[in-house]
């Protein structure tokens, strides 16, 4: 029963790949506004005691947010992994799934345990309920940021997947 519904899910998974993809890709780019500002609010003002965020405080607030959108982007990008997994042909492909998938499912560490305001807290000083040494602060930054290959890999994906349903045929 259980196979079934699996075989199931992902035959029609396989058949709306190209929305699926998408949808992933644009999930995961929303979280490019989250990086940039982890990056020049805190990280560089950590570094040289001045933030470079270059946009009103509103947008700060609006990072905070869009980074809930890493929930349903981080089970879609799996689900894109499993997949290439299970289509696997080669080694190289299973490893390169199986990388991906671990840099990907890193993200739940730093979602529920050393979260943006453990770090934001740590950097700046501020009273906290646990105390955080500044390596895990950085750790959790570079988690972060495993991230980023990620995304260059689904929207390479998504665009060769546009190419692949689009493109005319050749006389």
């Amino acid at each position: 029963m259980i196979k079934r519904f699996l075989d199931n899910f992902w035959a029609w998974y396989n058949e709306h790949y190209l929305f699926a993809i998408t949808a992933t890709t644009l999930l995961f780019l929303l979280q490019a506004f989250h990086l940039y500002w982890l990056f020049t609010d805190v990280v560089l003002q950590k570094i040289t005691g001045s933030s470079y965020f270059v946009f009103p405080p509103f947008w700060g607030a609006l990072s905070a947010i869009l980074d809930y959108t890493e929930i349903p982007a981080l089970i879609s990008t799996s689900l894109v992994y499993i997949n290439q997994l299970r289509k696997s042909e080669t080694d190289q492909s299973k490893w390169r799934a199986i990388r991906y998938l671990v840099m990907i499912n890193i993200q739940w560490l730093h979602l529920f345990w050393i979260t943006d305001e453990v770090v934001i807290e740590h950097f700046r000083g501020q009273e906290a309920l646990f105390h955080w040494s500044a390596i895990i602060a950085w750790i959790a930054i570079l988690i972060d940021y495993a991230e980023l290959p990620v995304m260059y890999d689904t929207a390479k994906e998504t665009i060769k997947e546009f190419r692949k349903k689009y493109s005319t045929p050749k006389a």
